[in-house]
């Protein structure tokens, strides 16, 4: 298997309080994994710590991704290099149009790649495709970036990102956060679309219910910045019907 990032005994804090406590993950090519844990465990941070996100301070460990010191690269050269970030909140940017802003983006990747650019038009007929997949209003292509869009208008615009963008590794903090089940299929949607042998997942949330519609390979739970269980589909039937105590539980009693 071809290993795309490798996370080893990270440790990482915010304004001086440490979140991540010696998190170490791998994930190959054609995988997808779930991180699920409570308020408060360390999921957001970790997208963000890999997203290379102001203010997350790493105090320990490594991250590599395809090969590289992913620590070592700014927001820029992360993004270009294959990863992506779907937020749980999109932040909406007035004065930016979102298909200058995607045009931008997409054509930075496809330089970086050795690919030619794509002129407005070719831009356009694959943007209104896969809008159109998605059960987009091609209306809002044309408005600013996130600008007055619904919650499930902003996570549809993030997936058409990611759609246009074709990262190597995908890390989605919580997108099924505020969707109803129609907007949540058609987001599930949009990502099967996007999985193949090539690339890889990572789907952060706190419920079972998207885990039915994007399958993961494995499940990891976070507690107190750390995994402290691994497991396939199963586990996250089982902390549904359980809550997270009893593993939290198991925890410190091993510590003690």
């Amino acid at each position: 298997m071809t290993e795309l990032l490798r996370i080893e005994n990270l440790h990482a804090e915010v304004n001086g309080k440490p979140i991540l406590n010696g998190l170490s993950l791998t994930i190959n090519a054609g995988e997808v994994h779930a991180i699920m844990g409570p308020n408060g465990a360390g999921k957001s941070t970790l997208g963000h710590v890999l997203s290379g996100r102001d203010g997350y301070e790493v105090t320990a460990g490594s991250v590599h991704f395809m090969g590289q010191d992913l620590l070592s690269m700014d927001i820029e050269e992360r993004a270009v290099a294959g990863l992506f970030l779907a937020f749980q909140y999109p932040v909406e940017i007035p004065g930016v149009n979102n298909a200058y802003f995607l045009r931008t983006a997409v054509n930075a990747h496809r330089r970086a790649r050795g690919e030619d650019e794509l002129d407005a038009v070719s831009f356009m007929r694959q943007a209104r495709t896969l809008m159109k997949e998605l059960k987009m209003n091609e209306a809002l292509i044309k408005r600013n970036v996130n600008e007055g869009f619904s919650g499930g208008e902003k996570k549809r615009n993030e997936v058409l990102q990611m759609r246009m963008l074709l990262p190597k590794v995908a890390i989605l903090d919580e997108t099924d956060s505020g969707l109803d089940i129609d907007a949540l299929r058609c987001v599930a949607d949009g990502v099967n679309a996007l999985r193949s042998a090539e690339r890889s997942f990572v789907v952060i949330t706190h419920y079972q219910r998207l885990l039915d519609y994007i399958v993961p390979d494995y499940v990891h739970v976070l507690s107190a910045g750390k995994i402290v269980a691994s497991g396939d589909k199963s586990m996250a039937l089982e902390l549904e019907a359980k809550g997270y105590a009893w593993l939290q539980e198991g925890d410190e009693a091993k510590a003690s």
